[in-house]
């Protein structure tokens, strides 16, 4: 049974030019509404999630939805970003990436921001998902004889940052382009969510392949390893302003800090520090890109101490300065 989601409150949620359109549909939402409002019906409105996939497509520079259980589903944002809450962590979603969630899994939401943040959230049905899952994890000879079996188990995802694979991207461009067409299309939809859900299985089964790199003997360690490799990736992901040590992401991963390099780089191929000062200057670069923000603010805002050290540190990567960098592109 799929699993109700909790009320989800913010303020200025909507994509310019969607809202009439898309409100009188059950399943795409641009906007969404205000359950303290008198006479709101949560029962009417959170029975959708029982019957259809549901997507939000929204903008927004405010909002927050409470500790709840979801169902299956996908977030990421095409800017800025949201805070999840999850398992007592706090995972920070921004352009590029993706969050999976699990069937039954608590989180919780927010985005506070001086700028709107367009967010893309899909909420798959238990029983599509199950089954296209099913499809996809078996062979044709086992689907052709089992037409009728009842796919009833999802696996269970690790629920961390990812980056947006070309195959992924390509579905949500043109899941977004048929939905802005303005005309809901289930059967066009649905056949979108068919292959996104078959692009998670390659993410469950490339995380199968990361659990194998994992240096120790039993099964089970290497999963409980890469689970906490996991959370110290997704911390330095989500801290990419502040200062951190080693000492602090071994301890929030629950992980030694030799243990905590040695296995990071067996699995990831990089040491801790050296993957988050890739991903700071990933992030300088796209601000230097698209923003007119001061380069010592840039430095500021992605974690280097000074701009000295951040022109060093972006000049041995990219081959040029960040004020050059910026001219040229």
């Amino acid at each position: 049974m799929l699993n109700i989601v909790a009320p989800y409150f913010l303020h200025n949620f909507m994509v310019p030019g969607k809202q009439k359109r898309s409100q009188s549909n059950k399943m795409y939402f641009t906007s969404l509404p205000d359950h303290s409002k008198a006479g709101f019906d949560e029962t009417r409105h959170f029975d959708k999630f029982g019957k259809h996939n549901i997507i939000f497509h929204a903008e927004s520079n405010e909002s927050h939805c409470d500790d709840h259980v979801g169902c299956l589903s996908i977030k990421t944002v095409w800017s800025g970003e949201e805070i999840y809450g999850v398992d007592g962590r706090q995972l920070v979603v921004r352009p590029g990436q993706l969050l999976v969630l699990n069937n039954d899994q608590r989180y919780s939401c927010r985005i506070r921001s001086r700028e709107n943040v367009q967010c893309f959230s899909i909420f798959f049905k238990n029983d599509f998902a199950s089954s296209v899952l099913t499809d996809t994890l078996h062979t044709e000879a086992f689907l052709l004889d089992n037409p009728d079996r009842d796919g009833s188990e999802i696996p269970e995802f690790y629920q961390t940052l990812r980056q947006i694979t070309p195959d992924i991207d390509r579905q949500f461009s043109g899941l977004k382009g048929l939905l802005q067409m303005g005309e809901y299309h289930q059967a066009g939809v649905d056949e979108h969510l068919i292959f996104m859900l078959r692009n998670l299985i390659g993410i469950y089964r490339s995380d199968i392949k990361s659990i194998g790199l994992v240096k120790a003997v039993k099964a089970s360690t290497r999963r409980e390893i890469y689970r906490r490799l996991c959370i110290a990736r997704d911390l330095l992901h989500s801290s990419l302003g502040e200062s951190l040590d080693l000492n602090t992401v071994g301890t929030q991963a629950g992980l030694s800090v030799p243990q905590l390099v040695r296995q990071f780089k067996s699995v990831f191929q990089t040491t801790p520090h050296q993957y988050l000062t890739d991903i700071r200057l990933k992030q300088a670069a796209g601000l230097l890109q698209h923003t007119d923000q001061q380069v010592q603010d840039v430095a500021w805002a992605c974690g280097f101490e000074n701009a000295g050290a951040f022109s060093r540190a972006f000049r041995s990567v990219y081959g040029v300065q960040p004020t050059r960098f910026r001219l040229e592109n």
